[in-house]
């Protein structure tokens, strides 16, 4: 899937969201910020607080998203039939003082042309993504001028860089590689494989972490998060499940 295609052509892509960010959340007396409280709805409702649908530029078949009881938790399923569309939450948060993501998943298979080295096989049956802010001293004159169009174009500016958690197919656990499309979206694997579909997993991830791995450099400002279930690439059909996420603040 195309989402996170950084370039004259590509970043257009990120157009179809406005990124109208709230004052960062953050509160010196808290210690988890919860970004996806999908156990709080019910069942057949709409998305709670701030999700809302992330379509794309040329890409008319949309994965479907709804609020479903599993067991006696309310998540989020996601089916995709050759279709690619993503929820996203814009939010503000400061992954300094939240570094760590934790959230819970569960797939039905993985795909069977998956790749995350390849174009064609960049699907995955599950996907939960953050993305940074635009900061112009991370980036060269000529990508300052990349952005500039866009921000010209749409009013604002895309996302500065982004980090994929991803249910790869056959790729090690652990691999950080860029996407096929572009390096300033980095791919990690969080799963892999079959042995653990149909279970529920649960994961955490240092964010901040993770960026320094991944670019070499301290993160900007968080500006989004979003799940994402897409087989447009390779054509396949994925069911996916995505329970409650949220950021907390490092244990002393």
């Amino acid at each position: 899937m195309r989402v996170l295609q950084i370039s004259l052509a590509g970043m257009a892509v990120w157009g179809m969201t406005a990124f109208t960010l709230p004052c960062p959340a953050s509160d010196q007396g808290v210690r988890i910020l919860e970004v996806g409280k999908f156990s709080a709805a019910q069942a057949g409702s709409g998305f709670p607080g701030g999700w809302k649908p992330l379509t794309f530029k040329n890409i008319d078949k949309h994965t479907v998203y709804s609020l479903v009881k599993d067991g006696d938790k309310v998540v989020v399923k996601a089916v995709s039939q050759a279709s690619a569309s993503g929820l996203i939450r814009e939010i503000k948060i400061d992954p300094l003082e939240f570094p760590i993501l934790e959230w819970r998943w569960k797939v039905e298979k993985v795909l069977k042309k998956g790749d995350v080295r390849r174009k064609e096989g960049d699907d995955y049956p599950a996907r939960v993504y953050v993305t940074f802010e635009y900061d112009p001293q991370k980036l060269s004159f000529l990508d300052r001028t990349k952005y500039g169009l866009v921000k010209a174009f749409y009013g604002q500016y895309p996302p500065l860089a982004a980090l994929n958690y991803i249910w790869e197919r056959q790729t090690s656990i652990g691999t950080v590689i860029p996407n096929p499309f572009t390096d300033r979206a980095m791919m990690i694997v969080v799963q892999s494989g079959p042995d653990r579909v149909n279970q529920w997993i649960t994961e955490e991830r240092n964010v901040l972490e993770d960026y320094w791995k991944a670019f070499g450099e301290d993160p900007p400002m968080i500006n989004g998060v979003a799940i994402m279930t897409d087989t447009d690439n390779t054509g396949e059909s994925a069911v996916a499940y995505y329970g409650d996420i949220f950021f907390k603040k490092k244990s002393p």
